[in-house]
């Protein structure tokens, strides 16, 4: 059985022959494999260790499943899918809505469990049914739309939580942040995160130097005199032990917060395995249920003994990009690096000391940024918003999702933000789809500025002829 672990040499395995790439079934030298591999673990680091320090978990039970999951993907896709998997931030929202309900660590892998089957079954059924059935039944304008409301319902963790605790430093660190995004070119722009949290970690250690405590709220939400960066853990911590470990917790309404980000992750993995196809130029359609399924595998197995869930990384799709390095084996040994740094407890430490002011600034931009994907997924799908069909049902759910508006059943059941949200986008899209009249359903702009195709529909129901509707005429005589 091929597992996609026999690479052949690239060239003269020193770089890339000119205008080739280096295939996922090739390599370089193998030193300079291993620091590819370097390469993407760092690339990785700022999001794969901020979020589970925001969702409450054990960062260094996160990188060691880390490397995991890549192992499971990339045995699972015979090695022609090159990816890394680490925490996805989309089940930071999730978490913070368990946990403010009183959900404990158990109670919030119990949920992403679930998750993990959901996007397994789903990858089953990509195999079995093909691509199709994802486009029909999340649509462009649904998913962009869960996507977008996911990201926003965070705005409340930051404002709240995070940047009251030191506002100044917040601002710096965004500043900064948004500077290296912008300012820096290739691979040092991939690390802008892990670039801010280096640089928020100078700064309070600075502040704490020259102005002392700071008198502002913690992390608990107490308001006290404390330092700005505490490493007290960091010395007590060992250099080599294992994480801890602990098991799923199963809730339903924990549950039922944290399915609908099933949808992202699909969206995720689906983006991934076409952008990785288009640029070495093997088309990976057939395996995207495959990747889809190991995805699912891989967060069942992290969340089942305590850690995050995994998605599939588009900071290591620009590592490749940039370097025209698509070899799976670059990515083995990045899933090596992953497990000697998750069996570090003092490295875990320092990433777990993290100041909350310097989490504030990032996740502004972190937070906005993955809401914007949705908007994102809209704009490449030409998404029209002038349809009412479209904009009806994404107005309400996004609204419903960041305004974390409730809907109460019992007085033990009730559904709010995230997961009414996305019922609503869902169900609210095919219900008006399955009544709405033939002309709605067209791809033609409606309710545009001035006089809209909508308005000459209904028009014409009327037996009204407007003057300069000869366009749309032929569009509806032509559909």
């Amino acid at each position: 059985m091929d597992l996609g672990v026999r690479w052949k040499l690239h060239g003269d395995g020193r770089t890339p022959a000119p205008g080739a790439v280096v295939r996922p079934d090739e390599r370089l030298s193998w030193p300079r494999t291993v620091g590819l591999g370097a390469q993407h673990v760092v690339a990785m680091f700022g999001a794969s260790f901020v979020a589970p320090v925001l969702m409450g978990l054990d960062p260094n039970l996160a990188i060691m499943m880390s490397g995991v999951a890549t192992v499971i993907f990339l045995l699972a896709t015979r090695g022609r899918v090159p990816s890394y998997l680490g925490c996805s931030l989309s089940f930071v929202g999730v978490a913070a809505v368990i946990r403010a309900q009183g959900g404990t660590s158990a109670t919030v892998t119990g949920a992403v469990f679930v998750v993990g089957v959901a996007l397994f079954l789903v990858g089953l059924a990509v195999q079995r049914f093909g691509a199709r059935i994802i486009h029909a039944a999340m649509p462009p304008i649904v998913t962009g739309a869960v996507v977008m409301l996911i990201g926003f319902n965070l705005a409340p963790v930051t404002a709240s939580t995070y940047w009251p605790q030191d506002q100044w430093t917040a601002l710096l660190v965004m500043a900064f942040t948004g500077l290296a995004v912008v300012c820096l070119r290739g691979f040092w722009s991939r690390i802008a995160i892990f670039l801010g949290l280096v640089f928020g970690y100078g700064i309070s250690w600075a502040s704490d130097r020259i102005f002392g405590k700071i008198h502002s709220v913690d992390a608990s939400g107490k308001l006290t005199d404390h330092w700005r960066l505490d490493l007290s853990g960091v010395g007590k911590a060992d250099w080599i032990g294992l994480p801890s470990f602990h098991g799923p917790s199963f809730q339903w309404s924990a549950i039922l917060v944290a399915l609908p980000v099933v949808i992202a992750l699909v969206a995720e993995n689906a983006g991934h395995v076409k952008a990785v196809g288009e640029m070495t130029g093997d088309p990976l359609d057939d395996k995207l249920g495959t990747a889809i399924s190991a995805d699912g595998v891989a967060s069942m197995l992290s969340t089942a003994v305590g850690g995050p869930p995994n998605t599939t990384y588009s900071e290591n799709i620009g590592v490749m990009a940039a370097t025209r390095v698509y070899s799976t084996a670059a990515y083995w040994a990045a899933a090596g690096f992953a497990l000697l740094f998750g069996l570090s407890p003092k490295f875990g430490a320092v990433v777990a000391a993290i100041p909350g002011g310097v989490l504030g600034g990032i996740t502004v931009i972190l937070y906005g940024m993955i809401g914007l994907l949705g908007a994102q997924i809209w704009l490449n799908a030409r998404v029209d918003l002038r349809n009412p069909l479209n904009l009806v049902p994404a107005a309400a759910g996004i609204i419903i999702g960041v305004g974390g508006v409730s809907l109460k059943f019992t007085d033990n059941f009730s559904l709010s933000g995230i997961a009414l949200g996305t019922l609503v986008v869902i169900i609210g899209y095919h219900g008006l789809r399955a009544m709405a009249p033939a002309h709605l359903k067209t791809q033609e702009p409606l309710l545009d500025s001035g006089t809209s195709s909508y308005d000459e529909a209904e028009g014409d129901k009327a037996g009204v002829s407007e003057a300069g509707d000869d366009k749309a005429e032929d569009q509806r005589a032509s559909s």
